[in-house]
C-alpha cells in the first residue's frame, strides 16, 4: 500500500519562526518562563536511543547502584516521563515505529532483522525525510538495523535514502564489541577499526558533523542510536572497577559500567552542545528501543543485568517490562525545569511532534498511530490521544502477544495459532500467513496506573471497559493488517 502523496509548498524560515512565536510565545511569557524565548526559532531536534536499556537502569528512575548524573541532570532540566513507551518490544520494529510514527507491523517490520528481504521500504515516510524537506540538516550516528542487506543501495534503502544527509552507522550491533568497533560505515564507505567505546564514538561523530556544517543558521536533526547496553558488552575498566565491589552476581559490574558509559557519553554530548552555543534551543529526547534483555536467556546474555523494577517482563514481552522505557525530554529555552509527567507517551509520537515543532508538512492520507505531544511539552497540556496505544508482537516471550493502553487501563491478549521461540524470526515464506490469521483471545485487563506489575486482572470488575477495549483491539488489529507486507513477494 503506497501511502505517499505530494506535499504542499512550505513557508520560508522567517514565516515559520514568526508562526511559532505567535503560537507559543503568549503562553510561555504568561507562565513566567522569561523573555529569552521572544526570539525563539524552530528548535534543533536530537534523539538519543539506547539499545535494551531497562526502565529501572538510571538513577533518576530508581536504580540503587548505577550513577547517571548527566542523564539525571537532563531529566531535571526538562521532563521525566514515568509512562514512556517504545513502539515494540524488540529492536527493528521499535526503530521502524519511531521513524515512521506508525505501528511497525504496517511497514512489515515484524521482528528483528537478521538479514534477507525485510527492510524499511523507500515508500515509508520518515521524520528525517519530512524535516529535511522543511529545511533541517539531518544526520544519523549509531545502530540502523532497518534493513537486512546493509549498505547495498541497489537492493535496499540506506539511511541516506530515508532522510539523512549524513550517516555513520552499523547494520546491527557494534562488532566485535562496544570497544573499538570495526563495522561502522560512513555515508556508504567502510570505516574500519574505530578507537573508543561505541556511544562515545557516536557522540564524537555527531559533534564533528555539527562543526562541519556549512551554515550554523539552519536547524538540525541528529539521531544517535547507541549500541549500549546490548550484547556484546564491553565497558571502560575504570567504571568496571568502580562498580566491582557492589556486584552480587558475576558480570553485574560490567553491565552497570556499560550504562554508566552511556551517561558519560551523554555528558560529552551536552558539553559539546554548550561549547557550540547549541544547547539552549535544542530539544533532546532520550529513550530506549525496548526493555532489557533477561539475564541468561541465551549464553551471550551472561552480562545482561538490566532492571525492569517495578514492572513485569523483559525485552520480547508486551508486558510493561518489555515496552515501558525511560523517556526524558529537555529543551532548556522553553521547558520549565524539573517536571515529572505521568501521561502515557510513545516513540510513535516523535514524528507528529517533531513535525509540529518544525512546521513540516505531513503527506495527505498518511495514517499515523502516534500523536502530537508538543502542547504537553511546552504548556503541560493534557495529551489528546485519539486512539489508544497498541502493540502486537507475534513471537512474544510471554504468553501475551497483544497489548493496548487506553488511559489508566491496559488490555493484554494472546493470539490464536501455535507458539514460537521468541527472538528467532520465522521464515519469510511462513510468517505472513501466520500473522494474517492471528486474532486476539484470552484477554486480561489491568488498571496500569495503579498496577504496573500487572498482577490484578479486572476484567470481571470492569466489564464495560473490558468489553469496549476488546472490541477496539479487534478492530485496530484488523485495520493494521490491511497495510502488512508479504515479504515472500517482491516489494519496493
Amino acid at each position: 500500500m503506497n501511502h505517499r502523496t505530494q506535499t504542499t509548498e512550505r513557508p520560508s524560515h522567517f514565516i515559520i519562526t514568526r508562526l511559532l512565536a505567535l503560537v507559543f510565545l503568549p503562553s510561555l511569557v504568561s507562565t513566567g518562563w522569561g523573555a529569552d524565548v521572544v526570539k525563539m526559532e524552530r528548535p534543533n531536534l536530537l534523539v538519543i536511543m539506547c539499545d535494551d536499556l531497562g526502565y529501572g537502569d538510571l538513577s533518576c528512575y530508581g536504580h540503587k547502584v548505577i550513577k547517571t548524573p548527566n542523564l539525571d541532570g537532563l531529566a531535571k532540566s526538562g521532563i521525566r516521563f514515568t509512562d514512556g513507551y517504545s513502539a515494540a518490544p524488540v529492536c527493528s520494529p521499535s526503530r521502524a515505529g519511531m521513524f515512521t510514527g506508525r505501528d511497525p507491523n504496517r511497514a512489515g517490520i515484524y521482528d528483528w532483522i537478521p538479514g534477507g528481504a525485510m527492510h524499511l521500504r523507500g515508500l515509508e515516510v520518515t521524520f528525517p525525510e519530512l524535516l529535511k524537506q522543511a529545511g533541517y540538516d539531518t544526520m544519523l550516528a549509531g545502530k540502523w538495523h532497518l534493513n537486512g542487506q546493509f549498505n547495498q543501495p541497489d537492493k535496499q534503502p540506506t539511511p541516506g535514502d530515508q532522510g539523512f544527509d549524513y550517516w555513520f552507522a552499523t547494520q546491527n550491533n557494534a562488532k566485535p564489541s562496544h570497544q573499538n568497533p570495526q563495522n561502522f560505515v560512513r555515508n556508504g564507505k567502510k570505516v574500519g577499526k574505530t578507537e573508543g567505546y561505541s556511544s562515545s564514538i557516536v557522540v564524537r561523530e555527531t559533534l564533528s558533523w555539527l562543526g562541519s556544517r556549512k551554515t550554523s543558521k539552519k536547524p538540525f536533526l541528529s539521531v544517535l542510536t547507541f549500541h549500549e547496553p546490548h550484547t556484546p558488552v564491553a565497558s571502560p575498566q575504570d567504571l568496571v572497577e568502580y562498580y566491582k565491589p557492589q556486584e552480587k552476581i558475576p558480570g553485574q559490574a560490567i553491565y552497570w559500567a556499560n550504562v554508566a558509559q552511556v551517561d558519560r557519553a551523554v555528558g560529552e554530548l551536552l558539553k559539546g552542545l554548550k561549547q557550540r552555543g547549541l544547547y539552549e534551543n535544542t530539544l533532546i529526547l532520550f529513550t530506549s528501543d525496548n526493555g532489557p534483555e533477561e539475564w541468561m536467556r541465551y549464553p551471550a546474555c551472561n552480562l545482561q543485568h538490566g532492571s525492569v523494577a517495578p514492572l513485569r517482563g523483559h525485552k520480547l514481552d508486551v508486558f510493561e517490562g518489555g515496552i515501558r522505557v525511560p523517556l526524558i525530554i529537555s529543551w532548556p529555552a522553553v521547558i520549565k525545569q524539573g517536571r515529572v509527567s505521568r501521561q502515557a507517551v510513545s516513540s510513535l509520537d516523535i514524528l507528529p511532534t517533531f513535525n509540529s515543532l518544525a512546521n513540516a508538512t505531513v503527506p495527505k492520507g498518511l495514517v499515523l498511530d502516534g500523536c502530537d505531544i508538543s502542547g504537553h511539552i511546552i504548556k503541560d497540556e493534557k495529551i489528546a490521544r485519539t486512539k489508544p496505544l497498541f502493540w502486537f508482537y507475534y513471537a512474544a516471550r510471554g504468553y501475551a502477544n497483544y497489548a493496548m493502553r487506553d488511559g489508566d487501563f491496559k488490555l493484554l491478549a494472546r493470539r490464536s495459532g501455535y507458539l514460537f521461540y521468541p527472538g528467532r524470526p520465522v521464515s519469510h515464506e511462513t510468517r505472513f500467513p501466520i500473522i494474517m490469521n492471528c486474532k486476539p483471545r484470552s484477554q486480561e485487563l489491568y488498571r496500569i496506573s495503579e498496577d504496573p506489575s500487572e498482577c490484578y486482572n479486572l476484567k470481571k470488575q470492569e466489564q464495560e471497559t473490558f468489553s469496549r477495549m476488546c472490541d477496539h483491539m479487534i478492530a485496530r488489529w484488523a485495520e493494521i493488517k490491511k497495510d502488512c507486507v508479504d515479504w515472500g513477494k517482491k516489494t519496493n
